[in-house]
């Protein structure tokens, strides 16, 4: 068998094909891959950009398919378990989730007063990953980075002076 070339960090890494990572978590919580879960897995898949739950519960109801809400959030939980998705918080609750499995990572700043999503590269975060595992003993296999930021802008110092009423 011909030697591996050495991996690169741009060649693509070997992964596990997605649906047996999702039966694998499955078999774990004691579960069933049901026709549902494939479907929603399936639409989650297709999914570019971040996504809500209640969207993806509209275009799987206007694809034909039916199924509860129920079943969508608790597969969506499934799918963060198994490590497929992950959950963005925008704004004070509501939660998006972003298809996370074989990406690179993709770190976002979160422009908290418009809700507006912005995916930001930050070639350092990938050697502070490595190193920091490395130190440890460990492998690295991903990471996550969310930055909140507003457009308000502070006068004068960064910290609003504290002023007593009296």
């Amino acid at each position: 068998m011909p030697a591996q070339p050495p991996r690169t960090p741009t060649a693509p890494a070997i992964i596990e094909p997605l649906c047996a990572v999702f039966r694998r978590t499955l078999k774990r919580e004691g579960l069933k891959y049901t026709p549902e879960r494939a479907q929603i897995l399936d639409a989650v898949v297709r999914k570019e950009s971040l996504f809500e739950a209640d969207q993806l519960i509209v275009e799987l109801k206007g694809s034909g398919f039916r199924v509860s809400k129920a079943t969508v959030y608790r597969t969506l939980k499934l799918l963060l378990d198994a490590g497929i998705v992950r959950r963005v918080l925008v704004s004070g609750e509501q939660a998006q989730y972003q298809m996370v499995y074989g990406n690179e990572p993709n770190d976002l700043l979160v422009v908290v007063d418009t809700g507006e999503v912005v995916a930001i590269d930050v070639p350092e975060l990938g050697a502070i990953r490595e190193r920091i595992c490395r130190e440890h003993g460990l492998r690295p296999t991903g990471h996550n980075l969310q930055v909140y930021a507003t457009r308000h802008e502070l006068s004068g110092s960064m910290m609003p002076e504290c002023r007593d009423p009296a």
